[in-house]
């Protein structure tokens, strides 16, 4: 779990305007900060199958997140792939 500090400043890096939190670009920018922690507990603790688990169904809700997005705005989607350093 990313602290509340580290989610805030997410949530301000890549607000699309002040007080958005529920755009794709944010959803998609907590979830991939939560994946990267989780793999690097992962990397620790290989046989932790659940939070294993947990983190495969965030993977699937970004990549569903980013779909949408490059379905609406193709624009948008490449530019937050490229600031998030996301392959594909």
């Amino acid at each position: 779990m990313i602290s509340a500090e580290k989610k805030t400043a997410v949530i301000e890096k890549y607000a699309t305007k002040p007080g958005d939190t529920g755009s794709p670009e944010v959803q998609v920018a907590v979830l991939t900060a939560r994946i990267e922690e989780l793999t690097a507990h992962l990397k620790e603790h290989p046989k932790d199958n659940h939070s294993r688990r947990g983190m495969y169904k965030m993977i699937g809700k970004r990549r569903g997140l980013l779909d949408y997005l490059k379905k609406v705005d193709i624009e948008r989607y490449r530019t937050l792939i490229e600031k998030l350093g996301i392959r594909k």
